[in-house]
């Protein structure tokens, strides 16, 4: 049975400690806190470590110690514990965290399922001892949670910190590529390196920043390093920004994003960003970058990019670079499988049927039935939202009429801020387009494939109809149409991967409807 106990903390105390039952000799987890700042950690002697913790000067502030414990605790169990409340306690916001992130790491171990349930029942315990305020699946929600860089990291995130981390202190400059699918962490792993580097005594002293291409993204993240402790909103730059000093290392999440002079809304900005850097209208964001920075670490997946303005493949491919690949699959519930069905549907190279036991894949033949159903599991779960491919032009942008899309019969709008969409106010009753949630998490995702794709039943080839494509920047100056195609198709492939519990398709095509049902059970 889990229990927390609490203590005072000061030397005078410390006997109380020692003589507690699980206060010596057995695994355990504490919270350490005052009314403002927090500590949380795990040991095998709450006692010794406690007087540890009272020769330290920051630790020394606080004022009170609860130690939690269970009679099956393990070793795997407290680490478990600890980087779970680390993870929520930070994500919650009641406290500013003084735990650094380094060795927080993911991993399995006999009856970890119990021990999950058993984190449930302490964080109850500490809502009703108003140490904690939020219920875990509101906190879950958060951007604070899904971008927090206390969370615990594969085996395989760890050796690309560990390695990336020595290069950093022993080589002069290097060019660092982490290639990885949607869910493979990329974000995650790059928030959770910005606090590692700004921490570390060998790096701290570095000027390190993060730049994030997207805006809204950009938004979002710059709202989790206000909120975390030793990072500051000032440190999330966009590319234009990363000009204005000289940086030792800069973090470049989504990478694919990084624009070329093309297909670009504002020239005259561009063009005068090259001049400042003595640099003719060829120059690119990537080129800024490598020039403002000696190290520079891209997290990157050249199946995300999607418009002609993005800097091509092949630019980062000739790159002289250090490559890491993250495999592991941390977002979709359904795994690498799902991630591998739905690039062999898009590549016509699907070879039989698929199904996923622990994910919610449905195909409508109804539009208001998969909006019906995303309204519910938004009432459920949260964090559930409609989208599509830009097939319908922006209508109520231009105050032209108040709907921009028309399905059967059902009238919806395109999302009406650029800002942070996924959180806003009515997003439920919108539909996002990929420049709004492309980086984002969701529970549920429910995706509207348009008429500019659709499926010839007699070639067993997808067809591009340029026409019913609307996003103007999106398909300006292509005169090849496998490269329209391939934007498009990397548009679908990067909406239908935004699903953590469960992805909603409604084709409009019905030829593409009834190929993709064929592949699933």
């Amino acid at each position: 049975m889990s229990e927390i106990k609490t203590f005072k903390f000061n030397k005078d105390n410390f006997d109380n400690i020692r003589d507690y039952k699980y206060g010596s000799n057995w695994p355990v987890v504490y919270l350490l806190q005052n009314k403002k700042e927090m500590y949380i950690g795990e040991t095998v002697n709450a006692f010794g470590r406690s007087k540890q913790h009272y020769e330290n000067e920051d630790r020394a502030r606080l004022t009170t110690i609860h130690i939690v414990s269970d009679e099956e605790y393990n070793k795997s169990a407290a680490l478990d514990i600890e980087s779970w409340l680390i993870q929520y306690i930070s994500a919650e916001g009641s406290f500013k965290l003084q735990n650094g992130n380094r060795g927080l790491r993911n991993s399995n171990y006999y009856d970890r399922e119990k021990y999950k349930s058993k984190f449930e029942v302490i964080w109850k315990k500490l809502r009703e001892m108003s140490i904690v305020k939020k219920d875990l699946v509101r906190i879950k929600n958060t951007d604070l949670f899904k971008y927090s860089p206390y969370k615990s990291l594969t085996d395989e995130q760890i050796s690309v910190v560990i390695d990336i981390f020595r290069n950093i202190k022993s080589i002069p400059e290097q060019i660092h590529i982490v290639n990885g699918r949607p869910g493979t962490g990329k974000t995650i792993l790059a928030v959770y390196l910005m606090k590692y580097l700004t921490e570390h005594k060998d790096t701290k002293h570095l000027n390190i920043a993060m730049v994030v291409p997207m805006t809204s993204l950009r938004k979002t993240i710059r709202k989790v390093f206000k909120n975390t402790e030793g990072l500051n909103s000032k440190m999330v730059l966009g590319p234009s920004d990363v000009i204005k000093e000289k940086y030792d290392v800069l973090l470049i999440d989504e990478a694919h994003r990084l624009k070329q002079r093309r297909n670009i809304t504002n020239y005259f900005s561009f063009d005068n960003t090259n001049k400042a850097l003595n640099l003719d209208k060829t120059g690119t964001e990537l080129d800024w970058i490598l020039k403002s920075s000696r190290h520079q670490i891209f997290f990157y997946d050249e199946k995300q990019s999607i418009r002609p303005s993005d800097i091509h493949p092949s630019v980062f491919d000739n790159l002289s670079a250090q490559h890491y690949e993250l495999t592991s699959q941390m977002r979709v519930e359904a795994g690498s499988q799902y991630i591998n069905f739905i690039e062999d549907l898009f590549d016509m190279n699907i070879r039989k049927e698929y199904s996923f036991e622990n994910y919610n894949f449905k195909i409508y033949d109804h539009i208001h039935a998969m909006v019906d159903d995303i309204k519910k599991r938004d009432s459920e779960a949260g964090l559930s939202r409609m989208v599509a491919g830009y097939a319908w032009p922006w209508y109520t942008a231009k105050g032209i009429q108040e709907f921009d899309i028309e399905i059967d019969g059902l009238k919806l709008v395109w999302n009406r801020t650029n800002q942070d969409w996924v959180n806003s106010k009515g997003a439920i009753d919108e539909v996002g387009c990929i420049h709004t949630v492309q980086g984002y998490d969701l529970n549920y995702v429910g995706v509207i494939i348009g008429p500019e794709l659709s499926y010839n039943p007699q070639t067993n080839k997808l067809v591009i109809n340029p026409d019913e494509y609307y996003d103007a920047n999106g398909k300006r100056s292509i005169t090849d149409p496998e490269e329209l195609e391939r934007y498009i198709i990397n548009i679908y492939k990067t909406l239908m991967t935004r699903g953590i519990k469960g992805t909603y398709l409604y084709i409009c095509d019905i030829h593409l409807r009834e190929y993709f049902k064929k592949h699933i059970k």
